[in-house]
């Protein structure tokens, strides 16, 4: 039995050259833990720790996964809890009868609107828009959770292990206490809000009202309390009775933007069953998940519109390989912002905007020598005419998380997890944070006299960049599955580490510590401390307006090897690869 662990929270490994090289940076090398059976990979060793364990106990990858997010809740509420959503991808492996896509199940847990929300959730008394800052703290950002209805659909189609207890892990370290990590750290000390709030006040900060320093055992027998009952009372004992009273409550009577949310708006919660999205990509196939996350859609334009290209020629890093992958992701972001929203209310032309002729006229407009600025959407097929704004919001950076699993079986998932901005709404409830993702939707519903398309709405699901993805080969075995937390930028992360593995064939490692540039169709943005610094002037040169800013990626994945499985944990932030 080999177990690998990885934790590099204080050793950057960016190189100062285009390539990065591990060895560059002066930081111990690493060998990446490699695994014969089973393996995890999460933000916090607490939560890997225990999908290892679970898998270690017969569980399956659903299993694992929701041991995970139990303790994530804990140990990462700035990132990602019980009170926020997720997209869940499940792969199984098929037999050869079975169609490719039927080998992949696709979860949306995306948090909706309540009831009484209209389109003008976000604008003022004389219709204008709440400032961001403003609008995500309090009540009116808060969306009806959604990832434990997810999970538990989840579990009841693949789980192996009792529900209850997969609950284990998360109930003890909520008893008996976790030291407060560097991360959680810093993120208490730079929100400007939380302390605002009273129950985070008291849990996150000394009774001086500093933040928890470094170390610090911290307990929380009321989340402890709160997960025994849905242990025992399944998903159920969250959206029925009193924990579904003690959310509306928070939600109506915050001091900071209360709204209406009501105990029905909980009770008919339901997670969604969603049509996977499969796309070949040179000798692979890569599939993510659908609308109303844009993440998958977008994603797989961009290997689309790049597959004209040989990029294996390319050098990681280098100018050309910067420019022709920013130029794909300006096409992919106008569509985005142009069609895509919760396809339970709006039209989306999902199979128009992946389909190869569509895509292949659209790449067209890629020249090798020059940047085509901003793009405009395109019209893809069966899409006659144009009846809609563009939305020109752009998610921020948030604290979200992402879980990659594989088991003895050969099942995997992929489940990228949330509750907004750091810590959400700073509401606190019954030991766990509320999210502020209602503040995806545009603020701003109308424009130009046309509707934008991710307008807020009733029951309206908010959307997302969330990107989890998972690769097979051209026979549907697995090959990887991968994914990120950060806002809008999650589509470049993911983007960046699929074709540093599949086209450059580095090691799943390397491909995640690559450093990233990201294009929303506006600015090139080179990330701050790498290498990519130094090729601002050329990329500039060929049109692009550059920026270098910092990129806190947290891209976890696992990489089906030869002789086991490779997993890969980004440094950026403190997540770890574990299995046997």
């Amino acid at each position: 039995m080999f177990t690998g662990f990885r934790i590099l929270q204080i050793c950057k490994i960016f190189a100062a050259t285009v390539a990065l090289l591990v060895v560059a940076t002066g930081c111990a090398q690493y060998t990446a833990p490699q695994a014969k059976r089973h393996m995890v990979a999460a933000a916090n060793s607490h939560a890997a720790k225990a999908g290892l364990a679970v898998l270690r106990a017969g569980g399956s990858a659903v299993d694992a996964t929701i041991a995970v997010q139990m303790v994530l809740t804990l140990v990462e509420p700035q990132s990602s809890g019980i009170g926020g959503g997720a997209f869940m991808i499940h792969y199984s492996p098929g037999k050869p009868e079975d169609g490719l896509d039927d080998n992949f199940q696709a979860y949306d847990g995306r948090e909706t609107a309540p009831a009484a929300a209209t389109d003008a959730l976000f604008l003022n008394s004389i219709g204008r828009p709440l400032p961001f800052l403003m609008r995500q703290v309090g009540g009116r950002g808060v969306g009806v959770p959604g990832t434990l209805r997810m999970l538990e659909m989840a579990h009841k189609r693949h789980g192996k292990r009792p529900w209850k207890s997969l609950f284990d892990h998360a109930i003890l370290l909520a008893e008996k206490g976790f030291p407060v990590s560097p991360r959680l750290h810093a993120m208490i000390k730079r929100d400007k809000h939380l302390k605002k709030f009273p129950q985070a006040r008291h849990y996150f900060y000394t009774p001086d009202g500093e933040p928890l320093p470094v170390g610090t055992r911290l307990r929380n027998p009321v989340l402890a309390a709160t997960l025994q009952r849905i242990a025992t009372g399944g998903a159920d004992a969250f959206y029925n009775g009193a924990i579904a009273s003690d959310i509306a409550n928070a939600v109506r009577n915050s001091d900071w933007l209360p709204a209406e949310m009501t105990t029905l708006d909980l009770a008919r919660y339901r997670a969604r069953d969603r049509r996977i999205l499969c796309r070949p990509y040179r000798q692979w196939r890569v599939c993510g998940m659908p609308p109303p996350t844009s993440g998958g859609i977008a994603t797989l334009q961009i290997l689309g519109l790049l597959e004209q290209f040989d990029l294996s020629r390319l050098r990681p890093g280098s100018p050309q390989a910067v420019h022709l992958i920013s130029e794909a992701s300006r096409l992919a972001f106008a569509d985005r912002n142009y069609y895509l929203a919760d396809p339970d209310f709006v039209s989306v032309p999902t199979d128009g905007l992946l389909d190869l002729a569509y895509l292949r006229g659209r790449g067209r407009q890629i020249s090798a020598g020059s940047s085509m600025g901003a793009a405009l959407p395109g019209v893809p097929p069966r899409v006659a005419t144009r009846e809609r704004a563009p939305d020109d919001g752009d998610e921020r950076p948030i604290s979200t998380s992402h879980v990659s699993v594989v088991d003895a079986k050969g099942n995997a998932v992929s489940m990228t997890t949330t509750v907004g901005m750091p810590f959400g709404s700073r509401l606190m409830v019954r030991g766990f944070m509320l999210n502020d993702e209602l503040t995806d939707f545009a603020a701003v519903p109308v424009r130009h006299g046309l509707p934008v398309a991710n307008r807020p709405g009733t029951l309206k699901r908010p959307r997302s960049s969330m990107a989890p993805t998972i690769v097979t080969d051209s026979q549907g075995r697995l090959v990887m599955t991968v994914g990120s937390p950060g806002g809008s930028s999650i589509i470049g992360y993911v983007a960046k580490t699929l074709i540093a593995a599949l086209d450059w064939n580095l090691p799943l490692q390397d491909a995640i510590s690559l450093p990233h540039h990201i294009n929303k169709n506006a600015l090139t943005e080179l990330e701050k401390g790498t290498g990519l610094e130094n090729i601002a002037p050329a990329l500039k040169k060929l049109g692009h307006i550059v920026r270098i800013r910092s990129k806190t990626s947290g891209l976890h994945g696992i990489r089906v090897l030869p002789n086991g499985l490779e997993g890969a944990a980004d440094p950026r932030r403190e997540g770890v690869a574990i299995g046997d």
